[in-house]
């Protein structure tokens, strides 16, 4: 290339880069966007009654009482991953890692200021079960139980439970009859943390009984990061989650699987995005009304990629998509960034400015604010239905029609 040719390509490089600098300063020149406005806009349009959080887990050590449990792996610096975990969760709550009524009553406050007329539904986390029905705690990596998270929805209008029982004990039907009794709405799995197969035969008599009780299974999907696995990863095939709907279940598939591969048996066996064999499950016409895919997490700097945009602009789906935020996990700002999804053309400029500060005044707020505000793309049209956030339709008390 001859000098003057190179001389014309630095100075148009250069008029780009002095362009781009410019319309950035021209951008953080605007007057910061009104938070209430943009809070009137994430609710317009919403029943807030009937606008449940789906996806709320309840954490704890046991030291305040409550029977929770983490295994003594994660107390260990030397165990670094899950330590970091524990400590990462507890400063951003600006909370001490062992305080379990401080963290639930911080959750508390903040769903009372989100949405006190709607709901969060909090999970309980059973212990990893071997297939002979025996309890293995150096196999698990923490505990929840399901007395604890029945009685904080006892005890708080706000608070739903979801139980987890694995179907591998002896009384797991029992266990799951006197929890529905008790109040239950849904019952949670983390198949590789918990030592489930959801395509076991094992599975069948506990399918049977959440059919019978209209009680969905909310099981999750994909890899899983948060939380230490001892089983095999093929166990977040959705899949092997065909078991359960065949037995009439309505499955909730956690994240929608949007993070992880998985191996597609159904077409030859090669590994393929779980998030692609989750999209032909939910386009399934023999699945529509039992299969249902929950947001959780999906803005997470891990999931904000196709399959976000996918959801997005697939309206025909929202139907069978559910609210939740994973929390805490939205209170992570390494793992949620609205300059990540404006960058990426899912917030505009003022989305993001507006967003942005809700994370350390109330993370469920920020959560709900942001997905209201999703685009498909710059330019792109509305983002999520109104339907998706309005969740009570799916786990509603029994005697309340579900639409």
């Amino acid at each position: 290339m001859s000098g003057p040719a190179r001389l014309s390509r630095r100075r148009f490089l250069l008029f780009l880069g002095a362009a781009g600098l410019a319309s950035w300063l021209a951008l953080r020149r605007q007057p910061p966007p009104r938070t209430d406005a943009m809070l009137q806009a994430a609710w317009e349009g919403l029943e807030r009654e009937r606008v449940w959080d789906a996806h709320v887990h309840i954490l704890g050590s046991g030291r305040d009482g409550t029977g929770c449990w983490i295994n003594p792996r994660a107390l260990r610096a030397a165990h670094l991953g899950a330590w970091l975990r524990r400590e990462a969760i507890a400063r951003a709550l600006d909370l001490p890692p062992d305080a379990d009524r401080a963290y639930f009553d911080r959750l508390l406050a903040w769903q009372r200021s989100a949405n006190p007329a709607g709901r969060a539904l909090a999970m309980a986390f059973d212990l990893w079960v071997d297939p002979d029905g025996s309890e293995r705690w150096d196999r698990s990596a923490f505990y929840v139980p399901n007395d604890y998270v029945l009685q904080l929805a006892r005890s708080h209008a706000e608070i739903e439970a979801c139980v987890s029982v694995h179907p591998y004990r002896r009384d797991a039907v029992e266990r799951l009859e006197r929890a529905v009794e008790a109040g239950a709405r849904a019952v949670k799995w983390l198949p590789a943390a918990m030592g489930i197969d959801p395509a076991s035969p094992r599975c069948d008599a506990f399918y049977a009984a959440l059919a019978r009780l209209g009680v969905p299974l909310i099981a999750h999907a994909g890899s899983e990061y948060a939380v230490p696995s001892a089983g095999p990863h093929e166990w977040g095939n959705p899949l092997r989650l065909r078991r359960a709907l065949d037995a009439g279940v309505r499955v909730v598939v956690a994240h929608c699987a949007s993070d992880g591969r998985a191996r597609d048996w159904e077409a030859g066996g090669k590994p393929v995005a779980a998030f692609d064999l989750f999209l032909r499950m939910l386009r399934q016409e023999g699945y529509r009304g039992r299969l249902y895919g929950d947001l959780s997490a999906i803005t997470a700097v891990n999931r904000a990629g196709r399959p976000l945009r996918t959801l997005l602009r697939a309206r025909e789906l929202h139907p069978f998509l559910v609210h939740g935020s994973d929390f805490p996990v939205p209170a992570l700002p390494w793992v949620c960034s609205t300059f990540l999804l404006y960058v990426r053309g899912y917030l505009g400029w003022q989305a993001h400015r507006a967003c942005a500060p809700l994370r350390r005044e109330n993370p469920l707020l920020y959560d709900l604010a942001v997905k209201r505000q999703l685009r498909a793309g710059k330019g792109q049209g509305a983002g999520l239905s109104r339907e998706v956030f309005e969740s009570a339709r799916l786990f509603a008390p029994r005697e309340e029609p579900v639409a």
